[in-house]
């Protein structure tokens, strides 16, 4: 891949990553792939982020997945959703990983999923903030009806029907719906355990904050800016933010401010004074104060590395 600033993948680019044989595709905007592990994968080692929703499914295996900032771990027979704008890194994997490594990937850039009859943020967001894992470990059951609609997809998208294109676009709406249900009941399951009110708040105030950081971080660095964004208090965003990851608002700013300038500096031939711009540093001397402070090391000499 070559240098680039942020690291995003179009839909082009990810299925490059993956022999032609394994990947079945409609246009340009959604494909379905059998993936195991290639050593094209490697480049998730670095944080990228892919423009568009990519649905895996666990046939075998295990692996942890970073996603903006935080480790997930997917593993068999579970179902696992990134979301357009979300930083995605994967670690080296083991050789054990590698050989045992199995997904069904399902891509769809922005533009296809706004096309489908289903408004997926709204359908996923209660769920979600419920789960401390958005990896979700399906039943037989669950399991069973996922590997017919995936199945379905493929055989559609390999056939020479007309309308083919609709065919997948109605499956998929179907399909996130199924997706929809299945963590609405374990938010039931979940309910019924225990009192998740409280959490229920904070859960979904964080996942709010979180996306308006990925989406402002370049621009802006104050707490007070997406306490605004969110209609609170910056206090009371700061301890609902503490409250649910345990870290605080601005280490969570800062941490994305960090990933974008190691990205640049590490991968990228920008020069430092360009970075500065770009990060809405008012000058160089405080970007080399702020990433000083967070590494113990200048800008150059992380470069340099």
């Amino acid at each position: 891949m070559t240098k680039s600033t942020t690291h995003t993948i179009s839909m082009t680019q990810f299925r490059q990553l993956f022999p032609v044989s394994d990947c079945i595709n409609v246009g340009d905007d959604v494909c379905v792939i059998d993936m195991k592990y290639d050593r094209n994968l490697d480049i998730l080692k670095h944080p990228c982020r892919f423009d568009g929703y990519l649905v895996f499914f666990c046939i075998s295996g295990q692996v942890r997945i970073t996603i903006n900032l935080t480790d997930f771990d997917v593993v068999e027979d579970s179902l696992f959703i990134n979301f357009p704008g979300d930083i995605i890194t994967v670690p080296e994997l083991d050789e054990s990983q590698k050989s045992s490594l199995h997904f069904i990937v399902m891509a769809m850039t922005k533009d296809y999923m706004s096309g489908l009859k289903v408004n997926m943020p709204q359908l996923m967001a209660r769920g979600v903030a419920l789960l401390n894992n958005p990896c979700i470990i399906l039943t037989g059951e669950e399991r069973a009806i996922a590997k017919k609609y995936l199945d379905l997809a493929s055989d559609i998208l390999k056939s020479n029907l007309m309308y083919k294109r609709e065919c997948i676009s109605s499956l998929l709406s179907s399909l996130f719906y199924l997706d929809g249900g299945v963590i609405e009941k374990r938010m039931k399951d979940a309910q019924a355990r225990k009192d998740v009110s409280k959490l229920d708040r904070s859960k979904v105030i964080f996942d709010r904050f979180i996306s308006v950081v990925s989406e402002y971080h370049t621009q802006e660095r104050g707490v007070a800016f997406y306490a605004d964004k969110l209609c609170l208090t910056p206090k009371y965003l700061s301890k609902l933010v503490k409250s649910a990851s345990g870290r605080s608002a601005p280490d969570w700013i800062d941490a994305y401010v960090m990933l974008e300038a190691k990205n640049m500096l590490k991968y990228s031939d920008i020069p430092i004074k360009e970075i500065v711009s770009r990060l809405n540093f008012p000058n160089p001397s405080t970007f080399h104060k702020f990433f000083k402070a967070k590494t113990g090391i200048t800008p150059l000499q992380y470069r340099k590395m």
